[in-house]
Formats: C-alpha cells, structure tokens, sequence
C-alpha cells in the first residue's frame, strides 16, 4: 500500500512541473514548494529527509524548510557561484559594449561572401560561436536579425532560408560558461570517477567530442535542406518587410575593435590555452572558470580605464557587473529549487524504486534505454514549453545515481539530455527564439520550423548515436 501511495503522490508531482512546463509558467516557487510538500508526507510515511549529511534543526516540522536553506549554501558555494560570476561579466561585457564589437567583427567578413547556400552554413556555425557572447538565444537572434538579415538577404539568401539560420543560431556550442555544464559538471566532481572534474574538463574532454561533429553535421544538412526547400517552394527573394532592432553601429579604431571583440571571449581563451598547456604538458595550472571570468573582468576595467581615461566613470560602471551576478540569479534559484524537488521525491523513495528498476538493465546490453528515455522526455517538453532547461537541472542531481543503477557511464545521460533540449528549441513553434523571428519576417512560427526541424533533428540523432558509441563503453 506504501508503494502504491508513493507512486501516486509521485506522478502528481511530475504531472503539476509538467503541466507548468508545457504552459510556460514560471516554476521556480511551484519546485520549492512541491519539493517541501513531498518531505512532510515523507515524514508522515515515517520516512528520512534524503539529503546528504542532513542535520535536523531539532523540530522535525521545521526541517524540510532547513533542507531548502541548506541547498542554497550548498548551491551558492559551488554551481551557483560560478553561475553568478559568469554572470556579472556577461552584464559588463554589455555595458562596455564588447559584445556588440564582437558581433560586428566577426559578422563582417559574411558581407564578402556572395554564394547565398554556401553562407547557409557558415552563417549557422557563425551564429554558433557568437552563442558563446551572447547565450540567450532570443537576443542573439534579435541581434542577429538587426545586423546579419540585411546582409544575408543582399547575398541573394531567400526569407525562410535566412530566417531559419537565425533561428538555430544558438545551439550546442561547447563552452564551460554555459550554466548547464556548469551544474553537470560541479555533480559529477563529486563522485569518485570524477573527483575534481571543472567545468572545462568536462567541455573540452567529453562535451566536444559530441558537440562539435554534431554542429558540422547540421551545418551540412541546413546547406540542402535550405537548397530544397527552396527549389520546392520557388523561393521568392523579395517577399517579406522587416522589422529592424535598432542597433548602435560600432566605431571606433582597428586597435579598440580588436581587443574589444576578444574581451568577451577572454574567459574561454584564457581556459582553452590553459587546458591545452595541463594536456600536453602535464604542469599543474588550476584555472577555475569563476577564475578566469574575474581576471577578465580586472583585464577589462583596465581597458576601459586607458580608453575612456575618466577613472570615476570607469569605476561607476563596474557596477554592472554586480547588476549582472542578481540577473543570473534567477538561474541559480531554479537550480536551487529543482534540487529540493530531487530531495522530496528521493524522501518518498521514488529514487531507490527507480535506480531499482534501472538495475536490470545494468549488464543486458540495453544501456541506452535510459538515454533514450530521458531525450525522448527532454523532445515532448522541449516541442511543448518551447524550454527544456528547467527539465534538464531538475534531472541534474538524478544523472549519477540512475546512471549508476543502469550501469552506464553518466557521460551517456548528461550529454545526449543537454545537448537534445538546446537542439529541439528551435523546433518549438512555441519558443521565443522562433517567436521572435517569424514575427519579425512576419511569418507564421510552424513557416520557421518547416525549415529549422530537419538540420535540428539530424543533429539530435546524430550526437545521441555519437554520445552512445562513445561513452557506453566506457562503463559506469
């Protein structure tokens, strides 16, 4: 009867998260509180809290509001600090306006290409790499759509086909300044297989291998299904008026273009150069990300000191750096909250009966069902909510243990689960990024996703093929 009450009060609490996932609604609080919910008929079940090294506050009624404090000190002083930090130098990077300068230094040289289909994929892997700038890919695609539609449509490129390369602009480009390889990361530092793992290990030894294949293939599949798709429709290049973000046109000299278009990037060179000198040297050279982020964060104060040479004003503008960590909070709540969602349902036991389940497979040659189901999952909410990043840190603190029940390496859960729902985003005709687009082209969302479904979807086969013939032998 206990196990039949567990499965029940289970499956309503994932039905609300999913409910409010597919209905767009914000669901930070609803976590928190369904988590809290789920300890107190734990302890009505005469169960534990399960949580790790939990110290009760001496009222038993007090605790499941204890383990909400004790996740966020836990949280704020690994993951969340990162996340924090990554974000107070994005906000910098916007206030000095480097982000702009990148974008326009790396966007020029497409104005010289006049081939509108072989644009189609470099365009798409340009897009990419200015994801690592700019993360959200509403505003890169707002961005975009100001500065690099015009000079697409002058190449010749078609509406739809344009459009369509903005819209996937923002997908899987490996970078240990992403939030999500963040999170994945710090949970698997703390097993013993990955002790010690960073966040650029865990990039640039184990998501690259995936990732970066995975980008060439779409780049490949959006150069003929573009072509297609256009020989089919009898593309007409001068349909369609748009509606133009204003965007400040950048000035300045070659010197200041130059170092400005790389301070946004200087926390990611500065881990790449690292890593490669610790790969191929063996010398001891512990660059964390938060790190690197703050020496490029005192590099860019510097700069804009001799630029500007107004040290009061230079200084009063740091402060949007701090502006920025309260911007990234929002992230670190909902890591926060998804973990205390982890708590309840661990408490009831939901998580023993699944990593039970799990064990069966374990040595039957059937290690990628539980990928498989997760990336299926992952495709329902993505296609619905048009976001799968709530789903994906609420599995977070469930990659190791049912990945070990499984008897698979966590590797072949975390990275197909993440990569699938930055992938399908664009597949969502409910997603800003697509929202955004069609409605500036004035165009119909499902127009936007005829177009971007078979790049994106190839992409998700490919990289869960990649991730399984890769990280499945490995073993747990």
């Amino acid at each position: 009867m206990e196990l039949v009450i567990m499965y029940l009060v289970a499956i309503a609490a994932v039905g609300i998260v999913g409910f409010m996932l597919v209905k767009k609604m914000d669901i930070k609080i609803s976590l928190f509180l369904i988590g809290i919910v789920l300890m107190y008929i734990a302890l009505l079940m005469g169960k534990d809290i399960s949580f790790t090294d939990f110290v009760s506050s001496g009222v038993t009624w007090l605790d499941p509001f204890k383990v909400v404090g004790d996740q966020f000190v836990s949280t704020l002083t690994s993951a969340g600090f990162i996340i924090l930090i990554l974000g107070g130098y994005t906000g910098y990077m916007s206030h000095i306006g480097a982000n702009e300068v990148t974008v326009s230094v790396l966007a020029k040289p497409i104005a010289h290409i006049k081939s509108p289909y072989i644009l189609v994929p470099i365009t798409f892997l340009l897009g990419n790499l200015l994801s690592l700038v700019i993360p959200s890919a509403s505003n890169l695609a707002i961005i975009l759509m100001a500065t690099l539609y015009p000079v697409l449509r002058q190449a010749g490129m078609s509406l739809l086909s344009a459009a369509a390369v903005i819209a996937t602009t923002a997908t899987i480009m490996p970078t240990p300044l992403g939030s999500d390889n963040v999170a994945i990361a710090a949970e698997l530092a703390k097993t013993d297989m990955f002790s010690g793992l960073t966040a650029s290990d865990y990039v640039f030894r184990y998501h690259v291998l995936v990732s970066i294949p995975t980008l060439l293939v779409m780049a490949l599949a959006h150069y003929f299904w573009q072509k297609f798709m256009d020989k089919r429709a009898g593309s007409d290049l001068t349909d369609g008026d748009v509606d133009l973000a204003e965007v400040k046109a950048v000035e300045g000299s070659a010197l200041y273009r130059t170092v400005y278009a790389i301070l946004p990037l200087l926390p990611i060179i500065m881990l790449l150069i690292v890593f490669a000198i610790t790969s191929t040297t063996g010398a001891k050279i512990d660059l964390s990300v938060e790190l690197a982020s703050i020496l490029s964060f005192v590099i860019a104060i510097i700069c804009e000191l001799i630029r500007t040479r107004k040290g009061k004003e230079t200084l009063a503008g740091t402060e949007s750096f701090f502006k920025g960590m309260g911007g990234a909070m929002p992230i670190v709540a909902l890591l926060v909250a998804a973990s205390v969602f982890v708590v309840g349902l661990k408490s009831i036991g939901l998580i023993t009966e699944l990593q039970n389940a799990m064990t069966g497979l374990s040595g039957s040659g059937m290690g990628f069902v539980l990928p498989l189901i997760l990336v299926g999952l992952t495709a329902l909410i993505v296609l619905l909510s048009g976001s799968g990043t709530a789903l994906f840190f609420a599995m977070v603190p469930l990659m190791v243990p049912l990945a070990a029940a499984a008897g698979i390496n966590v590797l072949a859960v975390s990275i197909p689960m993440g990569l699938a729902g930055n992938l399908l985003r664009a597949v969502s005709p409910v997603s800003a990024v697509v929202m955004i687009v069609a409605g500036s082209i004035k165009k119909s969302p499902i127009d936007i996703v005829r177009r971007t479904s078979v790049p994106m979807i190839a992409g998700v086969i490919v990289m869960f093929i990649l991730s399984m013939a890769i990280f499945l032998p490995m073993g747990a």
